[in-house]
This record gives structure tokens, sequence and C-alpha cells, in this order.
């Protein structure tokens, strides 16, 4: 219970002191935002700001913080601080650089944002990379909440493929009408409730844990060796942990989501509360479903052998609050959770392509064609996944690794940024090369044989693995700290201003 304490007080102490310091070296002003500087009536407009900050949580706080630290509180209580660490230093860093560094340029993505400060040959592969991953994001987003209407509490069991189906049509259309219309008409009016329906159901688990917390384990760093090797399929904590609980630690998915906000916000001032709170909130929200991860495996020990995340999530709803409405209001709040990513991910992807394309999006024609090739492709991997056996899996275990390949890809723009700015880049580099060495490492050494039920990677010897990465991660650092000089060298540039010029773009 100390260690799960100790990681609350720093997430909460994080936010009012490094959050503080974050802030400060952006420097938020009275500048005009892009909701008042070039409003379109469909994605640039002023939103009150509690909406917004509802909005940002919804948009993030996907099934990560619930069904991944589930599964990631198998490598034992060291995710109680690697969790609330990597968050404060990390992850809440990278969301507040992807809204500011957004609303600084005309709230762009960060493939367009890629153009400007990598130059255009990067930022074909970001882009490349970030569709790819938000389609994934999509039809993860899709699956999950089908398969828990599927999967009613009591019986914890499937009902029927056919009730799968439906669920994922009626989430398909809600999708296709959040993605195709204004954000304020569906998105800026149903947003807060689901919001207020997450934050009522994680205070419902931990006021219902409270009595439990004596069962949470403590980290022993008397024994590092044995907190280091605790997954009971022999999983490393490096790159393993820090990929399947990405979204309490950090999360690429995010920066595909905050330039949506930051369209809409009146003022860089509420940006740390916006961005870099809202991670902080997801964080705490990670934090609460870890223990009750950790509570449930405690209970029946069974589950620790390879249960799905819904299973698990399933029962321990069921042992916390049996047979009641409260259970209920849990498990929509985790269909919502899913549901209200899967949305604004297929949006962020039509943004992206349209600003890439310089397609005009006031267009309902435009939106169309950009919306139904986007929503093709993503039915046609869920019908995939699900003919296949291990099928999700393998799309879950692709989608992890591209979800923290997104945040790379960001925290590469944030560090040119900085360094462009002649400000203290290291804020964006350290969490940027640690990542950058996660996401290689795992693509290099994940394979069938080295890790059962793994997705196809180099399938390379595990210290061979690390030092390729090592070396890839220190080589690419360099290199956007040169480019950052670059930048700050050129003559009339100007990172807050946009444009997709710069130096060496062919």
């Amino acid at each position: 219970m100390i260690t799960f304490l100790i990681g609350l007080a720093i997430l909460i102490g994080g936010y009012f002191t490094y959050g503080k310091f974050v802030e400060k070296e952006f420097g938020p002003d009275d500048r005009k935002t892009p909701a008042l500087e070039n409003p379109d009536g469909v994605d640039r407009m002023v939103l009150p700001h509690w909406k917004n900050m509802l909005i940002q949580l919804l948009n993030i706080a996907g099934i990560g913080p619930v069904i991944g630290v589930i599964l990631g509180i198998k490598f034992g209580p060291i995710v109680f601080i690697a969790l609330p660490i990597g968050n404060v230093i990390g992850g809440a860093v990278h969301d507040y650089f992807s809204g500011m560094v957004s609303i600084r340029n005309n709230g762009m993505n960060v493939p367009a944002l890629s153009r400007k400060f990598l130059g255009k040959g990067p930022a074909k592969l970001v882009m490349t990379l970030i569709s790819l991953a938000l389609i994934l994001v999509g039809a993860v987003f899709t699956n999950t909440p089908a398969a828990l209407v599927n999967t009613p509490i009591i019986a914890g069991e499937a009902v029927s493929p056919t009730l799968f189906w439906i669920a994922v049509a009626a989430i398909f259309i809600y999708y296709f009408v959040s993605t195709f219309f204004p954000i304020d008409k569906i998105i800026g009016r149903i947003y807060p409730i689901f919001g207020a329906l997450l934050i009522l159901a994680s205070l419902a688990i931990l006021i219902r844990l409270v009595p439990h917390l004596n069962v949470l384990e403590e980290l022993d760093i008397t024994n590092l060796g044995y907190e280091l090797n605790r997954h009971p399929a022999g999983q490393p904590i490096i790159p393993m942990m820090f990929v399947t609980i990405a979204c309490g630690i950090i999360s690429g998915f995010h920066s595909t989501q905050s330039p949506l906000v930051a369209r809409t916000e009146r003022s860089e001032k509420t940006g740390r509360q916006t961005f870099y709170g809202m991670m902080i909130v997801e964080g705490i929200i990670g934090m609460i479903w870890a223990a009750g991860g950790m509570f449930i495996y405690h209970q029946v020990p069974e589950l620790m052998a390879g249960a799905s995340g819904v299973k698990v999530l399933s029962v321990l709803v069921n042992t916390l609050m049996p047979f009641s409405f409260m259970s209920f209001i849990v498990v929509l709040a985790v269909i919502v959770l899913a549901i209200t990513s899967g949305d604004t991910s297929l949006r962020s992807l039509r943004l992206t392509i349209a600003e890439l394309l310089d397609f005009d999006q006031k267009s309902v024609k435009n939106r169309l064609l950009l919306t139904i090739p986007m929503f093709a492709i993503c039915l046609a991997i869920i019908f995939w996944s699900n003919l296949n056996p291990e099928g999700f899996n393998i799309l879950w275990n692709y989608f992890s690794w591209s979800n923290q390949l997104m945040a790379v890809c960001s925290l590469c723009v944030t560090v040119v940024y900085l360094r462009s700015k002649n400000k203290k880049f290291w804020i964006a580099l350290i969490p940027c090369l640690f990542m950058l060495f996660i996401t290689l490492d795992y693509i290099l050494w994940v394979s069938p044989t080295n890790l059962k039920g793994a997705p196809l990677g180099f399938g390379l010897q595990f210290n061979t693995a690390v030092a390729i990465a090592v070396i890839l991660s220190i080589g690419i650092g360099i290199w956007l700290v040169k480019r950052g000089k670059q930048l700050l060298n050129m003559k009339g540039y100007n990172a807050d201003k946009w444009s997709d010029k710069g130096p060496s773009n062919n």
C-alpha cells in the first residue's frame, strides 16, 4: 500500500512542480490561438475551458489506463513507481508540448509539424507511421468495446458473434457521425458527460478497493533482481513493461489528440491544466486500475496465467461490486473510454491527411472523400483480426508498439522546436531517447520465438537488440539537436509561426 500511495504523491506533486517548470520553459503568452485567429466552424472554434479539459481527458484516456495496466501490473509493484515517474517527466511533457507547439502553429498535427521541424524526408516517414497507427487505434478501439458489450459482467463469457458484430456496427455509425460533423456538434456536447462518467467509475473502484489496499505488494528495493523478473511469462521489463502500460506512462496517441483541443482553446495560459494536467489525471486513473489488477490477481491467481484483459476486468468488477448498478456504470465507462478514443483517432487521421494534401474540410464532399476510405480499411482490419484466432493479440501488439512510436515522432518535433528556440531541449530529449530505445529494442528483439504470442519482429538476440537500439537512439538524438541548432541559426526562421519551410527540406 505504501508504494501505491508514494506513486500517487509523485503524480500530484509532479503537476505542481515539474509541470510548472515545463510551462515556464515554454512561456505561454496572450497571443491569439487558432480558434480566435483562424476559426473555420468545423475544427477551429472556441470551446469553454472546462469542456476542453474533459474532452482532452476522454480523448487520451482510452483502454490503455484500464486494460493495459491490468495486464502490466503482472510486472509487480515496480509499476506503482515507474508509471508516475514516467508520466511526470515523459507522458505529461509529451502531451503538453504536443498541444502547445500545435497552438503556436495554427493547430497543426504532428506530421505537418514534422515537415516544418524535421524536414520533408523524415515527415513522410512520420506521416506513414502515424497514419498506420491511427488506423490500428480505430480498429482496436472498436474491437475491445464490442467485446465488452458481448461479455456480460456477471457471466464473464462471450454471448454470441452476432451480438459482437451488431456492437461493431453501432460503434462504427457513431464513429462516422463523430468524425464527420463539426467538433461542437457531437464531441463538444457529449464528452463532458462521458468525462464525468469516467471519473465516477474510477472513484467507485478506488472506494471499493480501500478496504483491500493491504493486499497491495510493496516494492523491495533491496532485492531488485527479483523485482525486475516477476512477470509470470518471463517477459523482460525492458522493453515489455513500457509497451504494455503505455498509456499510463506515455502514449503517442495523445499527440494526435492534443491538436484537436489545441484548435479549440481560447488561451495558451490554460495549457498546463488541459494538456499536462489531464495526463496526470490519466496517470491517477491508471494507478487505481493497476491496484485493482493486483488485488484481483491476489484473489484469483489463476488469472495470471494469461487471461485476457477483458476477462480480468469482468472478474474484478464482479468481485468488487457484484450485481450492482455501479458495476454497470463502471463497465459502461470503460466502453466509453475506448469509443471516445476510437472516434477522435479517425477524426485526427482525417485532419492529418487533409493538412498534408491541402484538402479543405469545410466542404461536406471533401470530408466524405477522406472519411469513407479510412473506415473501409479499419473495418477490413477488424474482420481479419476476428477471423484469425490469434488476430486480435497480434493486432494489440502492433498497436502497442506503433503507439509508442508515435510518441517518439512527437518528442522528436519537440526536441527540435525547443533547440531552435534555444530553450532547455533536454526536457524532451530524455524521454525521446528512452522511448526511441524502447521501440527499437522491441521491434528488433520481438518474435514468436523470443516471446510466445508476440508479432513478427526481427527476432534478434536480446543483448544484440539492446546494443543496436542504444547506438541508433544516440545517433538520432545527435541529429535532432543539430537540426534544432540549424533552425536556430537560420535567418528569419520562426518556430512559433506556421510554415512548413525549413532548411534542407528537399
